[in-house]
């Protein structure tokens, strides 16, 4: 879902992001606080009571409920968004200077949340997770149920995907992406459309982390390390930009080598990961989807 998010703004709009780490990481936390809360119960959070804290800080009331917790969910990755994509795009950054500011906005929200005195759990974040809206966060059909709705979230991620893309509102994006200046010249604003499509793909983001911190059990600040945000390009340059199920093969692939990297050859992954990056750059400029295409054409 990260991958198709990133592929809306990068493979449709031309926008290279390496912040979006921070926009899922958001999500994670809105959920966790929710879930922290649910195995509290009437109590403060453990790590809460581990610091010595009396009380909840006011941004935590009302996460004990799920719906709240949704609300969250979606408004503050989609605020943060909103608010730095209006000043960035008003002021007419792009390229390689819009992608270092992503990857400084999400360094500083990981250097935040580090931090004990801001609320969310310091280095070790949240984890502990015993039940979501009252059942058991373990059980077998809890387990069942959230990857279910983690497929249907992709899913319907893909069909909006695949509907904007086919509209006039896709066929604009396109054309910013490829020639910014003569849509400009035509008529058109860009702000507004890259605003839109910045802050929905950031709104995808957080739902993909809600739904991913149940289900791993544990969210913390390494999730906004730049490095996470830089795979997730890895993963769209490699499946194809502007696709839509490029970035979800290219996903696969990643982290199918990643699971046999990390195990096989540990401390070599970060070094492979940056040599596939050059590779694809250079030699499969349209990703995997490309070469199948060229193939089939053959």
């Amino acid at each position: 879902i990260v991958a198709l998010a990133l592929d809306l703004v990068w493979g449709y709009a031309g926008l290279l992001s390496l912040g979006h780490g921070l926009f899922f990481a958001l999500g994670g936390y809105a959920m966790g606080m929710y879930l922290m809360r649910e195995s509290a119960g009437d109590g403060l959070p453990a790590f809460m009571s581990f610091l010595a804290w009396t009380e909840l800080p006011w941004y935590w009331y009302g996460t004990s409920s799920f719906l709240w917790a949704m609300c969250l969910v979606v408004l503050a990755p989609g605020l943060l968004a909103f608010v730095f994509g209006f000043f960035a795009f008003r002021s007419r950054i792009k390229g390689v200077y819009f992608s270092i500011m992503t990857q400084a906005l999400t360094f500083a929200g990981m250097l935040l949340f580090f931090r004990n005195e801001t609320g969310f759990g310091g280095n070790n974040g949240f984890t502990g997770f015993t039940r979501i809206l009252g059942f058991d966060i373990t059980a077998p059909a809890t387990r069942a149920a959230l990857f279910l709705a983690t497929v249907l979230l992709l899913a319907g991620s893909l069909l909006l995907g695949w509907q904007l893309a086919r509209s006039k509102f896709g066929r604009v994006l396109t054309a910013l992406r490829d020639a910014e200046n003569r849509l400009m010249f035509c008529g058109y604003d860009p702000r507004g459309y890259k605003l839109f499509i910045w802050t929905l793909s950031a709104v995808l983001c957080g739902l993909a982390g809600a739904l991913y911190v149940p289900q791993v059990g544990i969210i913390n600040p390494s999730e906004m390390a730049p490095t996470q945000s830089i795979e997730a390009a890895v993963w769209v340059a490699l499946g194809g930009r502007g696709t839509l199920i490029g970035p979800i093969l290219g996903a696969g692939i990643v982290n199918g080598m990643k699971s046999w990297f990390t195990v096989a050859f540990p401390e070599y992954w970060l070094f492979a990961l940056g040599a596939l990056f050059i590779v694809v750059t250079l030699y499969l400029p349209k990703g995997v989807i490309g070469l199948l295409r060229r193939r089939g054409e053959q």
